[in-house]
């Protein structure tokens, strides 16, 4: 079972990430733990049958290493090149873990209420599939 960016709260709240580490994009990592997943700060977790990413322009990244893990990697580098996936950012700082702090804060400082907002339907849902599952 796969997922990447906040598709993993989906599949979280539908309990199929109970009791495994998960990934998601870094605004809502710490969501995951509404619904019994352990939230892992790296751009891919493979946990038994799960298997998560980061933020949705990883999806790329995800279905190659994906690729690599159930054909080979010959097979994946075959893809790569196919689709001529040679990604070349016009800036560094494309995760949390290479941006300016400032850059970090701005776009958290931008993305705050639609989080506030997110936040709040996590801790909902989460407390709704709990009483469900009494």
């Amino acid at each position: 079972m796969t997922s990447v960016c906040t598709g993993s709260l989906v599949l979280a709240a539908a309990g199929v990430l109970t009791g495994y580490r998960a990934t998601c994009h870094w605004l809502s990592l710490n969501q995951l733990a509404y619904f019994g997943a352990e939230p892992v700060a790296e751009r891919v977790v493979v946990d038994r049958n799960r298997v998560t990413g980061v933020g949705v322009t990883f999806g790329i990244d995800f279905a190659l290493a994906l690729a690599a893990s159930l054909f080979g990697d010959d097979r994946a580098r075959r893809a790569q090149l196919s689709m001529e996936y040679d990604p070349e950012p016009p800036f560094p700082g494309g995760s949390p873990s290479s941006s300016d702090p400032a850059i970090i804060a701005a776009v958290r400082d931008g993305s705050a209420a639609f989080q506030r907002h997110r936040e709040e339907i996590a801790r909902e849902a989460a407390a709704a599939l709990h009483l469900s599952m009494l």
